[in-house]
């Protein structure tokens, strides 16, 4: 998301997750996860990175801003962009992710997704959507989305039709701001917009029971004046590997979780 006077949101939103995320978890049935890095490859850091994730083995990303969305694909180790769409100024690309062989890619204030065959990226259609788009992600046979709020939708790919909206909770309260999705061993793992913390939510009960610490990703030595939070979430299901990164974010991490 970009907004005007992003410092006092953040704060305010900070603000909020302080009491979402209380330091003592003591009294509730919430696991606490740190992070290993594995690895670490180059990322473009011009890309304002929305949704992230793999197909075939195969890393795609969609970046954001308006007058600088695009949709790639993306050479992990190289982070050399091997083929790229871009958009039109007036949208603003969000979340994304793959259902069979089309590539879905949610706007942010349009209300639009755009469908791509994820091979060749030629444009299929867009269909429209009641929210704000934010995360997408799928769990094979929904589109799971995600619109900055405390829900999660569950549409039909092709009717885009709302089957079901889950309500996430964090110690039995609304969790707001869930941003970048990804569907990860049957749980859904997602951002909260100006958090550098993840949250693993239950697909059944939209309860969160992991929180993923990932405040000391970045170094401090590989962060300038345009880097923004933490913010893309890939799972490589051939290789069971998480891959992690940011918005302008100059690395993308593979990553590895341990219980605290």
């Amino acid at each position: 998301m970009v907004l005007k006077g992003i410092i006092s949101y953040c704060a305010t939103l900070a603000i909020f997750l302080c009491i979402a995320f209380p330091e003592e978890l003591s009294a509730q049935k919430v696991q606490n996860y740190g992070i290993r890095v594995l690895a670490s490859y180059p990322h473009d850091d011009n890309s304002y990175t929305q949704g992230l994730f793999f197909h075939n083995g195969v890393l795609y990303e969609s970046a954001g801003q308006y007058g600088g969305s695009s949709f790639r694909r993306v050479d992990l180790k190289s982070g050399r962009i091997s083929r790229i769409q871009y958009f039109e100024s007036r949208y603003f690309i969000e979340g994304s992710c793959a259902i069979g062989e089309m590539a879905y890619l949610l706007t942010w204030r349009e209300h639009k997704c755009f469908i791509y065959d994820i091979a060749t990226f030629k444009p299929l259609g867009e269909r429209r959507i009641s929210t704000e788009g934010w995360g997408a992600t799928t769990d094979g046979q929904s589109l799971i989305m995600s619109d900055g709020s405390d829900k999660l939708y569950f549409l039909n790919p092709d009717t885009f039709i709302t089957d079901s909206v889950k309500n996430v909770t964090y110690n039995g309260k609304p969790l707001y701001y869930l941003n970048e999705l990804e569907m990860i061993d049957g749980d859904i793992w997602a951002n909260v917009y100006c958090d550098d913390r993840i949250v693993i939510i239950d697909k059944q009960s939209g309860k969160v029971k992991g929180v993923v610490d990932c405040r000391k990703l970045l170094p401090t030595q590989l962060r300038t004046a345009k880097t923004d939070v933490l913010n893309g979430i890939a799972y490589n299901p051939k290789e069971r590997a998480i891959y992690l990164t940011g918005k302008n974010w100059p690395r993308i991490y593979k990553v590895t979780i341990f219980k605290k």
